[in-house]
């Protein structure tokens, strides 16, 4: 099930929040907590088409409720005369307010410094106070941090468990939550009426992450890495691409903090598929057990897929670029490729900078690296034999191709930036850091006449690559155009 959490500050609000809602999800979270003045909730509630789960929560638990202690209790049994389906209370406030009616009792344990240290005496506890459910929710930041809430979910007992995350791993929990069968899992209505930070909303989960196509037989794909607006079009594309193609596969957003531990834990969710982030994708291929192809001599790995004997790492990312490079150059001739004898300059060390300086070696470029980081791009010139220009040489460097290749890289007059001046319109420049969109130094490229490498060129070339090695499937290439035009 899926429960929407209404969070209304005054009456005016809450009815229409709350029909709202209930036109969109299985259960509705009544958070009196933030309510400005008393609520009446038999009021409110009466009319509202689906069953209601009454919340009001003390700042200690996430919530807004200002009052005394002997208040809270008179608002919660006032709420409970209402016959909701469901009353959420802390265990301090279940043993004060008796069962009453049919209205099931949710106890929720919420800690704000992370997961509680006995869950078994909770658990007891719950029973102590006749809990029909237990919710658990604390800061969730990254996957790590959600990892043990995960663990919970799937906990089989006589008491059904929900998660709550906090924070930007919320999403995960959400989206595990629903293919491990938990009670419901959470979203807020819309952006801005969040119960939680980080808490997805319904259109997020639904249009985004195929929130209605998941469930126990539904195989995640976890896209490694933030989640920031390209991991949404990536999970967008994919997830109508294996809709399209009858596939059940799913994408899983893992925003971690480290590779420290993340094979074994996706395991333990049968998950067979990693895409890896660029700012993550070395440390996927020194975690692989084996490296294929160009995820070797690159050392970057972009895409890890579980085998009988380990995970296998792989490099899909330079192909599939520096084609789209190439098609913007024109061929040279049949057998030679365009980058060939052309100086090419990768600015950055960290990001797609290994796997782009493989690639055009590979397509026989004449390849120089610099970046603010001059240790790093100093160490990476070494390891791919490549000249390197520091930073403060880059203006008297000329190039043929530029390479952004690490987000890390702004466009600016500081001394770590990279001035736009430099851009001569003689030159092709490819900044794929957050394809399919523009960065806003390709944005300042292109107003200058510069040639460009458009990012949803190779960014459609990308997605094919990942979608076949996932599925074995043809991509089917009419997708990208559909979501594109249909996101904001």
């Amino acid at each position: 099930m899926l429960c929407i959490s209404v969070a209304p500050v005054s009456r005016s609000l809450a009815k229409a929040d709350l029909l709202n809602a209930a036109n969109q999800c299985d259960l509705v979270e009544f958070c009196i907590d933030h309510f400005i003045k008393e609520p009446d909730v038999g009021d409110l509630v009466k009319g509202i088409s689906k069953p209601i789960l009454i919340a009001c929560r003390r700042a200690q638990d996430g919530g807004k409720f200002e009052g005394t202690d002997e208040e809270r209790m008179l608002l919660l049994r006032q709420a409970i005369v209402a016959s909701p389906e469901y009353i959420e209370l802390d265990l301090e406030a279940a043993a004060k307010v008796p069962r009453f009616g049919k209205t099931k009792r949710l106890i929720d344990v919420t800690s704000l410094s992370g997961p509680p240290d006995d869950l078994d005496a909770i658990f007891e506890e719950a029973a102590k106070v006749q809990a029909d459910g237990i919710k658990f929710s604390w800061p969730t930041p990254t996957f790590e941090a959600a990892w043990p809430l995960i663990k919970l979910l799937s906990k089989k007992g006589a008491l059904g468990v929900v998660g709550l995350g906090i924070g930007k791993a919320s999403v995960t929990v959400t989206l595990v939550g629903k293919m491990l069968e938990a009670p419901w899992s959470y979203a807020a209505l819309e952006k801005g009426l969040e119960s939680v930070p980080g808490q997805p909303t319904v259109s997020e989960l639904k249009e985004t992450y195929a929130w209605d196509e998941i469930g126990p037989r539904t195989r995640f794909v976890g896209l490694v890495g933030p989640i920031e607006r390209q991991t949404a079009i990536i999970a967008r594309v994919l997830n109508a691409a294996f809709r399209q193609t009858d596939d059940r596969h799913r994408c899983l957003p893992l925003p971690i903090h480290s590779f420290d531990h993340l094979l074994s834990r996706v395991e333990g969710l049968k998950i067979q598929c990693l895409l890896v982030a660029p700012n993550f994708a070395v440390d996927a291929a020194k975690s692989a057990s084996k490296r294929e192809g160009s995820a070797e001599p690159s050392g970057y790995a972009d895409l890890l897929l579980h085998q009988p004997d380990g995970w296998t790492a792989y490099n899909t990312l330079w192909r599939r670029a520096l084609a789209a490079a190439e098609e913007r150059l024109g061929k040279k001739s049949s057998d030679e490729h365009s980058l060939a004898r052309r100086n090419v300059l990768i600015v950055g060390s960290g990001g797609m900078a290994p796997a782009l300086i493989y690639g055009v070696q590979k397509n026989s470029g004449i390849v120089s690296i610099t970046g603010p980081d001059e240790k790093a791009a100093q160490q990476l010139a070494q390891k791919f034999n490549v000249r390197h220009v520091p930073f403060h040489s880059l203006y008297d460097t000329l190039a043929d191709v530029v390479v952004i290749a690490d987000a890390a890289i702004k466009m600016g007059h500081q001394k770590t930036e990279i001035n736009a001046g430099y851009f001569r319109s003689t030159m092709l420049v490819m900044d794929l850091c957050a394809m399919p969109y523009d960065t806003e130094l390709l944005a300042e490229v292109r107003s200058r006449g510069c040639k460009v490498v458009e990012p949803g060129d190779a960014f459609r070339g990308w997605m094919a690559a990942q979608f076949e090695s996932i599925c074995g499937k043809k991509f089917p290439t009419q997708v990208l155009d559909e979501v594109m035009a249909s996101s904001p």
